[in-house]
């Protein structure tokens, strides 16, 4: 009997060290998004997910899923009820966690701050206006001009979804305009949308760069200006919007990864180690510039995570106030 406690309180030592808690992850990871594919997010999911998962631990895999809708307020929705043990995280970005809580009409199910676990950063990305190739205006000053001088609904805007940054980004440039007013045609994705613009369903709109960098290479749409305060370097011949056409307008987006509420700090730490890891590597952070996200370079811990993204929910809700923006669902 003696022998038998001594197995047991052995196996549960082995269980309680740190070579037991090595056992993460136990199965596949998921890595949600909030779009469909083709997206900005889908895009920067699918670039990390390979050497991020071999950074958590050899021989770890994971699995981008999408959940598209209401600008990734329903897969954020979602993510909060999963078991917080680390093998489902999301990587999220400006429009479900910063804007919609802000401007959506009713707000929404969930709390930016309380209801997540804020992980670390991806990295950053600026929007760029683009247009149909058909489009009366073929410079970011042309377009800007015909956009003013518009009748009322004249134009239609495509977006990645209600309450999405592309959606802000053109309310905002509306006011700018004087109030010119514009019809929302709203998508699913960044890919989607460009199809969109490329397909004439929506004249012009602001996407996130990373969505639209094939299509603009491509020729598919037009690229007038990126909403950056400097251009873009994997872009340099296409000028910044506050340069061409609207001096002081600036607007960009981010990438960052959040699993569900109450994860445990370590699980927390090792997930950041591995994160942190992945986008310092060189090959992956050009790789991530070429398709129009710069990989973040600042202080990249749990901590600095929640307050950037304090930061950025108290940003988004100073701006909506000031500009009376509401976003219908």
């Amino acid at each position: 009997m003696f022998r038998r406690f001594a197995l047991a309180a052995s196996c549960l030592a082995v269980l309680a060290s740190p070579l037991g808690a090595q056992t993460y992850p136990e199965r596949a990871i998921t890595l949600a998004t909030g779009f469909a594919p083709g997206g900005s997010t889908d895009i920067a999911s699918r670039l990390i997910s390979e050497r991020f998962a071999a950074q958590i631990s050899p021989g770890a895999r994971m699995v981008v899923e999408n959940r598209a809708g209401a600008s990734g307020v329903v897969a954020s929705d979602w993510l909060r009820r999963q078991a917080p043990d680390g093998h489902t995280i999301m990587l999220v970005e400006v429009s479900s966690h910063a804007i919609a809580p802000a401007a959506l009409e009713g707000g929404t199910p969930y709390d930016p701050m309380a209801d997540f676990t804020h992980i670390g950063m991806v990295g950053t990305a600026p929007l760029i206006l683009v247009s149909n190739p058909n489009f009366p205006a073929r410079t970011a000053s042309e377009a800007v001009a015909r956009l003013r001088a518009s009748r009322p609904e004249e134009f239609a805007y495509a977006t990645s979804g209600v309450g999405s940054i592309p959606h802000l980004a053109v309310e905002v440039m509306a006011l700018a305009l004087g109030g010119a007013r514009f019809t929302h045609v709203p998508y699913r994705s960044g890919g989607l949308m460009l199809t969109a613009i490329h397909q004439g369903e929506g004249q012009f709109g602001i996407a996130v760069l990373a969505s639209a960098a094939g299509q603009v290479r491509d020729g598919m749409v037009r690229g007038l200006a990126v909403t950056s305060r400097e251009r873009f370097p994997s872009f340099p011949d296409v000028p910044t919007l506050n340069e061409a056409a609207m001096p002081g307008f600036e607007m960009t987006t981010w990438n960052m990864i959040v699993g569900p509420p109450n994860m445990p700090p370590a699980l927390v730490a090792q997930i950041n180690r591995a994160l942190v890891a992945a986008v310092s590597d060189a090959s992956l952070r050009d790789r991530l510039l070429g398709a129009g996200v710069s990989a973040w370079t600042e202080p990249n811990t749990p901590e600095t995570t929640r307050a950037f993204m304090a930061a950025e929910v108290a940003k988004y809700r100073d701006v909506v106030a000031r500009t009376g923006i509401r976003l219908q669902r």
